[in-house]
């Protein structure tokens, strides 16, 4: 009965297998959005460039429309990482390793390093956002500046915190190692 009831448990990792999935077809999504903001870039740029009165496309404009190109890049990299980690750690190892494209990282993002990535990425993406606020800033309130701030702010508290924390278990077990 116990082994059984292991089994079972063990095989229910394949429950997860779906989220990865559905991880895959939301970048695909990204993708169209990516797409559809390059192609509003796109026609900014051109009709600057055709002399219509108007038209002219400011600097702050095209950065802006370059940090959001960045925003969705950096979420889509979150995702692969969280996909291909997230995976390999909780259900399968991905065979690909012949193939000559594999990430140097597959396979290697424990989950430690996971979690790691994730809040860095998140630090990023939060900090593109302030970017993008502070370039444009006569559209918000000081209030919403300012918890912007402070959100952004608890990301990297968060980041630095759990690094640290995990600096000390990564210092606790090697100190263990050398006792034994």
């Amino acid at each position: 009965m116990e082994k059984f009831i292991e089994r079972g448990l063990f095989a229910s990792r394949w429950i997860l297998a779906p989220f990865y999935i559905g991880l895959v077809g939301a970048l695909a999504m990204l993708l169209l959005t990516f797409a559809q903001e390059l192609w509003h870039f796109v026609e900014a740029v051109l009709a600057s460039f055709s002399g219509i009165e108007g038209t002219k496309l400011k600097s702050q404009d095209a950065i802006l429309a370059c940090l959001a190109l960045i925003d969705i890049s950096l979420a889509a990299n979150l995702m692969i990482i969280v996909v291909f980690s997230g995976y390999e750690n909780f259900v399968s190892k991905i065979d690909v390793s012949d193939h000559e494209d594999a990430p140097s990282w597959k396979g290697k993002v424990d989950f430690t390093g996971l979690k790691i990535k994730l809040i860095a990425s998140i630090v990023a993406i939060s900090g593109i956002h302030l970017l993008k606020t502070f370039m444009d800033i006569k559209k918000y309130t000081e209030s919403e500046i300012m918890w912007m701030v402070i959100i952004h702010m608890a990301f990297v508290v968060s980041g630095v915190m759990l690094a640290l924390m995990d600096n000390f278990v990564a210092k606790s077990k090697a100190l263990n190692y050398s006792n034994d």
